[in-house]
Formats: C-alpha cells, sequence, structure tokens
C-alpha cells in the first residue's frame, strides 16, 4: 500500500483559495497524479486544500472524502503569554531540549506546553488510525496488522504541519524534528509505502518526501511559500511577498 501526502499549491491565505501561480502548480500536480491509479482520496476541510485537490479529481472523476483533521495541525503553544504553533522555532530556541526528539517524551517538554498541541495530536493519531482501518490496518504498537495487504495508493490533500504530523506518527516518531528540518514546498508530493517483513504485519516508510518534479518537468518554479529567507534580508517571515527582494536564482529550471 502507498499513502500520498500532498501538500496544497501555493496559498493565497487571506482568502483561503490558492493564487494564480498556485492554480498553475496544482495544474501540473493534476496531470502527474492522475496517472497514479488510486482507490481513495482524502481532503482537508480548507479552501486552499480544496481547490489543489480538484485539479487531480476532475482528471480521474472521482470524489474525495473531506476529513476534518486533515485541516491544518491546529494545536498551538503558549509562550510568554502568546499563542505559537509547535513549529518555526529558531534552532537555539530548542535545539537544547532533547526531550523534543522522544517519540513519547515530546509533550512534555515545556516548548509544547500550555496549549493544545496533545489534544490536536491525539486527533490526528486516532483520524490516521481510523483511516488505515477502514482500509483494512490496524495499528498495534508500532505496526499495522492486515488480513491483506494490497498493492494499493490513497492519496490526502493537506498541509504542511498535518502532513508532517502524519508521516511522524507512521514513522514511530516525534513530529518536531520534521516540523523543525523539513519542509515540502507547495504541491510536494511525500510518499509512504508499506513493508510486509512478516505476514500480516506491515511497517511503513517514507520513500520519496516533498517531490516537486512535477513542476520541473512543467519548468514553473517552486513556490517559496513557508521557507524563510536563504540569505539574511532583514524580515524573518515564511511569506515571500513581504521580502524587499525575491532570490535572484530560480530554485528549479
Amino acid at each position: 500500500m502507498r499513502i500520498l501526502i500532498v501538500r496544497h499549491a501555493e496559498p493565497d491565505y487571506v482568502h483561503d483559495s490558492l493564487t494564480e501561480k498556485g492554480k498553475r502548480e496544482a495544474l501540473l500536480l493534476g496531470e502527474r497524479l492522475s496517472k497514479i491509479p488510486a482507490s481513495a482520496y482524502y481532503v482537508s476541510p480548507l479552501g486552499r486544500a480544496r481547490e489543489t485537490a480538484e485539479y487531480t479529481l476532475r482528471r480521474v472523476g472521482k470524489q474525495a472524502e473531506t476529513l476534518p483533521w486533515l485541516a491544518e495541525f491546529r494545536g498551538f503553544t503558549v509562550q510568554n503569554g502568546k499563542k505559537r504553533i509547535p513549529w518555526d522555532y529558531p534552532t537555539g530556541a530548542w535545539y537544547d531540549h532533547k526531550g523534543l526528539w522522544d517519540r513519547d517524551d515530546w509533550l512534555n517538554d515545556p516548548l509544547t506546553q500550555g496549549g493544545t498541541v496533545a489534544e490536536i495530536w491525539e486527533e490526528t493519531k486516532t483520524g490516521m488510525d481510523a483511516l488505515l482501518k477502514k482500509h483494512g490496518y490496524v495499528r498495534q504498537g508500532g505496526v499495522y496488522l492486515c488480513e491483506e495487504n494490497k498493492d494499493d495508493t490513497i492519496m490526502l490533500f493537506c498541509h504542511f504541519g498535518i502532513g508532517m504530523a502524519v508521516l511522524a506518527y507512521l514513522m514511530n516518531a516525534s513530529p518536531l524534528p520534521f516540523w523543525q528540518n523539513f519542509l515540502c514546498l507547495p504541491s510536494a508530493v511525500t510518499t509512504v509505502v508499506t513493508q510486509e517483513r512478516k505476514k500480516g504485519e506491515v511497517e511503513f516508510r517514507c520513500v520519496g518526501l516533498g517531490d516537486i518534479s512535477h513542476l520541473l518537468m512543467g519548468y514553473e518554479n517552486a513556490s517559496l511559500a513557508g521557507l524563510y529567507p536563504e540569505c539574511y534580508n532583514g524580515v524573518d517571515s515564511t511569506d515571500p511577498a513581504l521580502w524587499p527582494r525575491q532570490p535572484e536564482i530560480p530554485l528549479i529550471r
């Protein structure tokens, strides 16, 4: 079984939709994903993910099931009296918090306290387990039991934060290193596959993280939305529109 975790294309966060560039990305993404036979499609309830998915769904003549828990990871922490998302911390702020790397103890660290992170993490685990159970996979410890592991594909159209949370859960790891050290650019595809080394028991392995080859094939530059400036420009933001200058060298071509 394969799970494709697809981040939405370049977003217009103000209107929860796609930018014009995002629509071009979603079109190229749809051309790619429509060539992959899939048994089921799932989508976040948020507009930018739903709009991204439509480009694929129209080509294959299918509908996606909306899963509320696939909305962007909504858990927040409280630091110095202010709400914060549990990623995008400067490295110096979390590097010495060794518990954040632990699969079980990361929720006990001060940087994850005072908000709803634990609640939404539990919602994510419960939602993913329910989804996989629907397809015949039942979690037992760090693996999933199944009567018949199929050569099948399902697609999840969602967001970076929740996508990395799902990936971490399937990898039996803390999501903090995934949130902090990796980034899936808009319209990126992450591929997870089962390994059945013991009959009826599968484990998941990531064989592709944040792939944007469909943009390269379509001569479309990748969007940098979600990435901090490569070189200091005085603006500590992941929104390139706020940067005083854009990168001079395209990310791909």
